[in-house]
């Protein structure tokens, strides 16, 4: 064999080995097939709902998640065969805040109780739950006064 084709055949293979390094760190993203509506207690400000995401984040299954605190709701969409909702509302008790499993909906069921799909849930955290004496009620409306 030539240099050349030893160079090449070399570079094939560390690309290839990189490649599969890279696919193996990859995370799949949960897909929420429930969501768990929790009812919370002891939250005051944003810092308090970032340190329920990032817990919830953190467990597998769990796709996205929804934290009002003026309304004491934290909405977590989740797969349920990859986590049970008691074991997420267990986690928001650990991070010390006390927490209740109120129900459990499919998406279309929430959907139809609240007129938000779950993946727009989660984009609103941060605008309507943000303090300033906003929060958002069960059916995502802008509990602020005077809107």
């Amino acid at each position: 064999m030539n240099l050349k084709t030893i160079s090449t055949s070399i570079l094939v293979i560390a690309a290839v080995t990189l490649l599969v390094v890279l696919a193996l760190r990859v995370r799949v993203g949960a897909t929420a097939d429930s969501v768990a509506v929790l009812r919370t207690a002891g939250m005051t400000c944003g810092s308090c709902s970032d340190r329920i995401a990032k817990a919830l984040e953190r467990e597998q299954g769990v796709a996205v998640t929804k934290v009002d605190i003026t309304g004491g709701w934290v909405i977590i969409g989740f797969d349920s065969k990859r986590v049970a909702p008691e074991t997420l509302a267990a986690k928001v008790t650990a991070t010390g805040f006390a927490s209740n499993l109120d129900s459990v909906l499919s998406p279309e069921e929430f959907k139809k109780t609240t007129g938000m799909e779950i993946g727009n849930c989660a984009a609103k955290a941060t605008s309507c739950c943000a303090g300033n004496g906003r929060g958002c009620n069960m059916n995502g409306e802008n509990q602020a006064k005077g809107e």
